[in-house]
């Protein structure tokens, strides 16, 4: 059921399917730039199952509407009877309302499901701002979450400056650390090893080398060109990869075909080939000036394979394409040897429960001198040259 809210002229709703905003509305206002924003990969979610109420992924997602009845602002919204596939963790909040006998569920979620990305998660059209647009949905969010008793309202992994926005109007910050890859004009993957200090280098040279031993090619597969049976095979190693944890993949193999037919030339499958069969695969997606690495898996360990697999390969394929930037996904301090470098992530937090939001806050006051520091030590721990370094070349 569609609910409407209406003032100064602006029309505001909460819709249960993105079918309800269609895809020319969604489209025209939030583009194609972020994969994991699309429309397509956002229904593809939906229609295959993954973001159910039954998954704790309900969507709910806002719109506005002007006078004309024209679509002038999106944000993906869904309500949320669980913390899993958000990457920004706050089980210990739950746990803490139910040490006082209160629901922590359900809770409002702005995020793109199971995506550790960041990217705008605020869409406008040139009749209305930003801060106009998420104030009035704010506003209106925290009447409907009195009104189901929702206990509060997530943004996961803004924009840095979408993320200032958001605390402005009373929505506060929480940093993390993740580690991504910068292309500074590398003319070659042999390039971009010679901003190293030797020793780095030499030790990625021979993780190189011993996968080559091993037998193993690479084979780039484009959206297009995916066969059933390479789906079939990567799918059953995504899964596996999530049984080694104990736990089973948020995704269906729907979605991942679905995708591949709707947005194709956003993303490529990178297969590992051992007598001429796969034994591993990553799924990558891209826009005009980032990778992003996502998905993996493997068919049993190959010393080194993740590492080429994952990260060497798409730093090579950066540069032959000129990317500026690789996203490979969260958390990892096994990146920073191999060239990723630590950046801040950001998450905005609002409590209904003023108790609660009091004590959440003062933890995120806390918890953001450790965050900062945390990232300067990882960056003293970089490998590239003191007279060369990466920032500079």
């Amino acid at each position: 059921m569609t609910q409407t809210n209406t003032t100064n002229n602006l029309e505001l709703r909460f819709v249960d399917s993105l079918a309800d905003i269609g895809e020319e509305n969604w489209s025209r206002l939030a583009g194609r730039e972020n994969p994991f924003m699309r429309y397509e990969f956002l229904w593809a979610l939906e229609e295959t199952g993954c973001t159910t109420e039954e998954s704790g992924w309900k969507p709910h997602h806002a719109v506005i509407y002007d006078d004309t009845q024209k679509a002038i602002a999106v944000m993906p919204l869904y309500k949320k009877t669980n913390s899993y596939g958000e990457y920004v963790f706050d089980w210990s909040w739950a746990s803490a309302y139910q040490n006082y006998g209160l629901d922590y569920y359900p809770k409002f979620v702005s995020a793109a499901p199971f995506t550790p990305s960041h990217g705008e998660r605020l869409f406008v059209d040139d009749s209305i701002t930003k801060e106009t647009a998420v104030s009035f949905i704010f506003e209106k969010l925290k009447e409907k979450a009195e009104f189901i008793n929702a206990s509060s309202w997530h943004i996961l992994f803004p924009e840095k400056e979408d993320n200032a926005l958001f605390e402005s109007i009373g929505i506060p910050a929480r940093t993390a650390c993740q580690f991504h890859w910068f292309n500074r004009g590398y003319e070659s993957f042999e390039d971009f090893l010679e901003s190293m200090n030797s020793r780095k280098r030499k030790n990625i040279r021979k993780e190189r080398q011993k996968v080559r031993e091993q037998g193993v090619e690479f084979k780039i597969v484009d959206g297009t060109n995916i066969s059933d049976q390479q789906w079939d095979t990567f799918y059953q190693f995504y899964q596996s990869t999530y049984m080694m944890r104990g736990m089973q993949g948020y995704l269906s193999q729907d979605f991942f075909k679905q995708i591949a037919r709707t947005m194709p030339e956003q993303l490529f499958m990178n297969c590992a080939m051992k007598d001429d069969r796969i034994i591993a695969a990553a799924l990558f997606f891209r826009n005009s000036d980032k990778l992003f690495g996502r998905y993996w898996g493997s068919a049993r360990d190959y010393q080194f394979l993740h590492f080429e697999t994952c990260y060497y390969q798409g730093q090579e394929y950066c540069i032959e394409h000129g990317l500026k930037s690789f996203d490979s996904g969260a958390q990892g301090e096994h990146k920073i040897q191999r060239g990723f470098e630590p950046i801040i992530t950001y998450s905005n937090h609002w409590i209904a429960d003023q108790r609660f939001a009091d004590a959440i806050n003062n933890f995120l006051d806390e918890e953001r001198p450790h965050i900062d520091r945390y990232r300067e030590e990882a960056a003293s721990l970089l490998p590239f040259r003191k007279s060369d370094s990466s920032s500079s070349k």
